[in-house]
């Protein structure tokens, strides 16, 4: 039997080595791996890892795979390149039952099956919260997968090509409107580095001036990138309205029906692009476990990354980190308050999550999660950021620089290091390519469309058969 069939179904008798099945391949789970892996041999534990993607999308680099400064291919980390020695299984986890130390797992082909497991790491990660806002489900796109935002360049690219070609005004402006909801880092990221990139193509278009282009924010808060307060983030709104993006505070977004926006402020425009980054919400598969869930559909966690009941009663064998997780912030006085759900929390979990379940499997001491805030940065579009490292301010190139040296030692991987690099060095020397690649979401409609046209011979033949 193969190491995959042997994963796949419940063993009877004991098992040589304990295992530890990681549900999700994102931050958490593929670190976690990685830090465990490092530390034991497979002759020491066995490693599985559940996941519907075969890769690892480091999300804080998908604006500038929008933007065409990173080759979309290297932002993913592949799950089998990197987690030698341990079991990949390209599934979705649609249940957990603790008390049996079972997994119920949706395979991409074929049929469901149960995983068992000694201990168990919930690494979900976090989907997009989406409203139910008339119109946003069937013309919005959202920003967490390097499809996403492969389709947003496609899309952006394409309606410039297509508004090129048109005369009628209406029509041209509702195509060369791009609409962004949400304020956070992911939503000014995205639009920062969309909108450099388009007021860049313009340069390529004839009919097509930067001052047709029309790029608005809505935000419903006072205020954007809120992590980086008031100063920073005050300084980031004036440098985008001083690009000429529409920054709507106080704003929420009422309907999208048929490409038709309209804001609680009661303004009403078309807009034929629509990228929702308005937060994200723990996996709802969570609520299909025997798992403790907080108010917010959180596993409950404790400092040491275990899970625990309401009371802190520990429940054995359970672990988890990330976005899905509630994990108390010791490094503040406060009470109540949980480490947020951002890439940097989750990476340095992942890896004390690691150490952890190793210093359990050797019979020591598990530590409490504790950390001290690195600091935070932003990318504006090319050569402009804002950045605050270890309390010092900084805007400009300077900040630019920053994000990206920070999120390239983030990267994992030696291989996507080098060709991120590769890919910005080459960015320095020659133009963005400007190409709209829409046909990838339809790669048959051509074939159809031939294969289902009649021939021309066919058809005097037909009119032939007629008469």
């Amino acid at each position: 039997m193969s190491e995959l069939a042997a994963t796949t179904h419940s063993v009877s008798r004991a098992r040589k080595v304990p295992r530890i099945l990681i549900l999700g391949g994102g931050y958490v789970g593929l670190y976690t791996a990685l830090q465990i892996r490092k530390r034991m041999g497979r002759r020491e534990v066995a490693i599985v890892v559940v996941d519907p993607r075969s890769y690892m999308t480091y999300q804080p680099f998908l604006p500038e795979a929008a933007a065409g400064s990173i080759e979309p291919r290297h932002v993913v980390a592949p799950h089998r390149r990197l987690l030698r020695g341990c079991t990949v299984i390209s599934g979705r986890v649609t249940g957990l039952d603790h008390a049996t130390r079972k997994a119920s797992i949706a395979p991409i082909e074929g049929d469901p099956y149960q995983v068992s497991y000694d201990h168990v790491v919930v690494a979900l990660g976090a989907v997009a919260r989406v409203l139910p806002i008339p119109g946003l489900a069937e013309n919005g796109i959202g920003f967490k997968q390097i499809e996403e935002a492969i389709a947003l360049r496609n899309q952006v690219l394409n309606k410039m090509d297509v508004a090129a070609s048109t005369w009628d005004p209406e029509l041209r402006r509702r195509m060369l409107t791009f609409t962004f909801v949400g304020g956070g880092f992911a939503g000014i990221e995205a639009i920062a580095e969309v909108e450099d990139m388009a007021r860049h193509a313009c340069k390529d278009f004839d009919s097509i001036r930067q001052e047709d282009l029309r790029f608005v924010l809505i935000e419903g808060a006072h205020r954007i990138l809120p992590e980086l307060g008031d100063e920073l983030g005050g300084y980031a709104l004036e440098q985008l309205r001083a690009r000429g993006i529409e920054i709507k505070l106080n704003t929420f977004l009422s309907s999208a029906e048929e490409g038709k926006i309209v804001c609680s402020d009661g303004e009403e425009f078309y807009s034929d692009t629509l990228v929702w980054t308005a937060g994200v919400k723990a996996n709802p598969v969570l609520a299909e476990t025997d798992l403790p869930l907080d108010q917010m559909g959180r596993v409950r966690a404790l400092p040491t990354l275990q899970v625990a009941d309401e009371d802190g009663e520990i429940i054995d064998g359970a672990w988890v980190a990330g976005d899905c997780a509630a994990v108390p912030d010791i490094s503040t006085s406060e009470e109540g308050v949980y480490c947020a759900p951002t890439a940097q929390h989750a990476v340095r979990q992942a890896r004390h999550l690691g150490d952890n379940i190793v210093r359990f499997l050797g019979g020591e001491p598990i530590e409490e999660y504790s950390h001290r805030n690195v600091g935070t940065v932003a990318s504006l579009g090319l050569y402009k950021g804002v950045a605050q490292i270890q309390g010092i301010k900084l805007r400009g190139p300077i900040a630019w620089f920053m994000h990206r040296t920070y999120h390239m030692w983030a990267m994992p991987s030696f291989n996507r290091k080098a060709r991120i690099l590769l890919d910005w060095t080459t960015a320095l020397l020659f133009n963005r390519e400007m190409v709209a690649l829409g046909s990838l979401q339809s790669p048959r409609e051509a074939f159809i469309s031939a294969a289902t046209s009649k021939k021309p011979g066919a058809q005097k033949a037909s009119a032939g058969a007629r008469k």
